[in-house]
């Protein structure tokens, strides 16, 4: 959908927006990327970064919508209350049972569904449409990051949030051997722990950690992220020698102290950097209907977290 050209870096009476909610949310690296890619691509949108509590988070979502805004990405704390507050569903998100993408669309005379930014809703009515890119993006990340298939792992997976959750689903249907789930509460990973024995039972799954070797180790908790968190990681209960990967979806402080430890311990080791250019990519996709450029998004990236150095 196209709108009067700004000078680049320049706001006018035409630009679109699309924001990140989530609480906290100074740290993300997601404007940088998409400002970057929405550039490239000659929209006169931009992307904005907003903290929104999460009581607060329908007014939000609702409020977007109203403002006339393209698109949303959710992150911590917001992915699985966005589950049922969006209008619709897509099957990602199903799936998945979190939401990280908000498409605000209509459909048209013709009963289809058109996103905003692909379309003008004239009369018709706007809805927010939930997505999940995240998990087909962590699996992405995990291959070309960590060098890691999957399928017939061991895994031990740290959190059972809205991300955690999202990953723990995504992993047992890529057919891991056996995943096992921590979370600070128990009662959460439990659930999960039924949901993936429901829906895939070929996989073995246990709530606590190994009693022996993984595969790889994935923290999906919030921990790390900032200065003087503990580790989502108990040490006496788990030895980094027992893993040979780590993969944090932390990206800012790119080296968490899981990350350092790991690395120290000579596990292989990566950021959540890959994850969070894989769905913001998907994302771009779903509001624009154009390819992601994906190489202009992923050095937009490094220059925000690296300075350039990488």
């Amino acid at each position: 959908m196209s709108s009067t050209p700004a000078i680049p870096g320049q706001l006018n009476a035409s630009t679109r927006l699309c924001a990140v909610l989530g609480r906290p949310v100074r740290h993300s690296a997601s404007p940088a990327m998409h400002n970057a890619a929405l550039h490239s691509l000659g929209l006169n949108w931009r992307y904005v970064a907003c903290e929104v509590n999460p009581e607060r988070l329908r007014e939000a979502i609702d409020g977007a919508r109203h403002l006339g805004f393209i698109g949303l990405n959710l992150t911590v704390p917001h992915k699985q209350l966005a589950v049922s507050i969006v209008d619709e569903l897509d099957v990602s998100a199903q799936e998945w049972g979190a939401v990280n993408t908000v498409v605000f669309g209509f459909y048209n005379a013709d009963g289809l569904w058109t996103p905003v930014g692909q379309g003008d809703p004239g009369a018709a009515p706007v809805l927010a449409r939930g997505y999940n890119t995240d998990a087909d993006a962590i699996i992405r990340a995990l291959n070309e990051d960590l060098g890691i298939e999957p399928r017939s792992s061991r895994v031990l997976l740290l959190g059972a949030g809205g991300a955690g959750r999202a990953a723990a689903l995504r992993l047992a249907a890529e057919n891991v051997s056996v995943l096992y789930l921590v979370n600070r509460t128990q009662a959460r990973a439990e659930e999960l722990a039924r949901e993936i024995e429901e829906r895939y039972p070929a996989v073995e799954v246990h709530v606590g950690y190994p009693p022996g070797d993984v595969e790889f180790v994935l923290n999906a908790t919030s921990l790390g992220l900032h200065e003087g968190d503990a580790s989502p990681l108990d040490f006496d209960r788990f030895a980094l020698g027992q893993t040979d990967g780590v993969y944090d979806m932390i990206y800012r402080p790119s080296a968490t102290p899981l990350l350092e430890a790991a690395r120290a311990a000579g596990c292989r080791a990566a950021n959540g950097l890959g994850m969070l250019l894989y769905q913001g990519a998907a994302a771009l996709e779903l509001w624009t209907g154009q390819p992601a450029p994906v190489e202009i998004m992923r050095s937009a990236l490094h220059r925000e977290i690296y300075g350039g150095q990488w």
